[in-house]
């Protein structure tokens, strides 16, 4: 499978999915990106990852480059951007949420989830859809929220989710 990667972070979703044996069966193929400092692109210059900055408000350049790469799978690793036609792009495209889905979409989730006293929380990986965070669910996995959490160990925690679920969820498409 020929994977797309989109990234507008630091990128250590990106660099996991790179390395991680899980994935090992995949090519990532290229990396778009939209931010003038994105830390994702000394990561795929690191592996000799083709990566293209493409502002975000520009789609239609996005489908062209991945259907010019073949892409068989878009995989939104990080890219804090809503792209407003996402059935247009040539590949079935993922994303990963800091939050178990349908609860906290959108920003701010370690936030909402300790100032709401959640005892749980996670990560989901879900088809991308038009409506913000609301595509079918491929993976879910949860970590209890300790009384001492705060937001950096909260996003520590699940950070270290994302990492295992989002390999389990690229390997699974591939079945």
């Amino acid at each position: 499978m020929r994977l797309g990667i989109m990234c507008s972070g630091n990128g250590t979703n990106f660099e996991n999915i790179v390395t991680n044996p899980v994935c090992n069966t995949n090519e990532v193929v290229l990396m778009i990106h939209n931010t003038k400092q994105c830390g994702a692109v000394a990561r795929a210059a690191k592996f000799g990852i083709p990566h293209i900055r493409v502002p975000h408000k520009d789609e239609d350049k996005m489908i062209e480059l991945f259907k010019a790469w073949r892409v068989d799978l878009i995989v939104l690793a990080g890219y804090m951007r809503v792209l407003k036609n996402p059935d247009a792009f040539p590949a079935p495209m993922i994303n990963i949420h800091p939050s178990l889905l349908p609860k906290y979409k959108g920003l701010n989730t370690h936030k909402r989830v300790i100032k709401n006293k959640e005892t749980y929380t996670g990560a989901t990986v879900h088809i991308v859809s038009e409506k913000l965070d609301s595509g079918k669910i491929i993976l879910q996995k949860k970590t209890k929220v300790s009384k001492y959490d705060n937001e950096k160990t909260l996003e520590k925690k699940v950070l270290k989710i994302e990492h295992t679920l989002y390999p389990q969820a690229i390997k699974k498409l591939l079945i």
